[in-house]
């Protein structure tokens, strides 16, 4: 019983998630009074039977129900173009790493420090604890610290990949020959999980991502033992 309280989406462990959580919920919110504005007038319809036969067109109703979803189609869109460019700002990162898809593992590398290169391969069934996620728990996580500009540089070296971390908002290509990049800032410790989300082949869904979200002194200590 306790595992089946598990299985759900992690929660936003990122500036960047909470954002796209409420302008879901807010665009969810304007989509069901849409929809219940319109069955409203559908069942209105159905049930009157005044009928006019010789009305061909009502100049007011048509303006009405144009400038009314062209305001509402602006309420999402504004938000909606203020967090694509929230997601492409990348301001003074406090770390670099990069990230290199292979088929079928990721590898990484921590440059800004000393030269910390691993790979990172899904563990096997037969090896996972108990506290671990089947499928999705890494042998080598990548050690972040929280509360700092992070920027990844993403790129691959065989295949189209796509390195994604839905608890943080990063979805970023992995494409052969060019680097992409994106930042992350992490509000609080924890792990995340990802996985590829590109489909790259016979293994696409065996090459997890876990992110270890610890304190800056924790990731120092860290630095020092690697």
């Amino acid at each position: 019983m306790a595992k089946w309280s598990q299985i759900n989406l992690q929660d936003a462990n990122s500036p960047i998630m909470e954002q796209l959580i409420f302008f879901h919920d807010n665009t969810m919110i304007i989509l069901l009074a849409i929809t219940t504005m319109i069955a409203w007038i559908m069942m209105k319809m159905i049930s009157n039977k005044m009928i006019n036969r010789f009305m061909m067109e009502n100049q007011k109703i048509e303006i009405i129900w144009t400038i009314i979803p062209a305001m509402i189609l602006m309420l999402i869109a504004l938000p909606s173009l203020r967090i694509l460019y929230m997601m492409d700002e990348i301001k003074s990162p406090s770390i670099t790493i990069k990230s290199i898809g292979h088929q079928w593992y990721w590898s990484y590398e921590y440059s800004d420090f000393k030269n910390i290169e691993f790979d990172s391969y899904m563990k096997p069934t037969n090896e996972t604890m108990n506290n671990e996620f089947r499928l999705l728990e890494t042998d080598n996580h990548i050690v972040l610290p929280m509360n700092n500009q992070i920027r990844i540089l993403v790129t691959a070296t065989d295949v189209l990949h796509s390195w994604t971390i839905p608890s943080m908002g990063v979805k970023i290509d992995a494409i052969p020959g060019r680097l992409n990049q994106s930042s992350m800032f992490m509000n609080r410790p924890g792990i995340m999980y990802g996985q590829c989300s590109e489909i790259c082949g016979a293994n696409h869904s065996f090459m997890p991502i876990t992110i270890e979200s610890v304190p800056t002194k924790q990731f120092i200590k860290w630095l020092k033992n690697n």
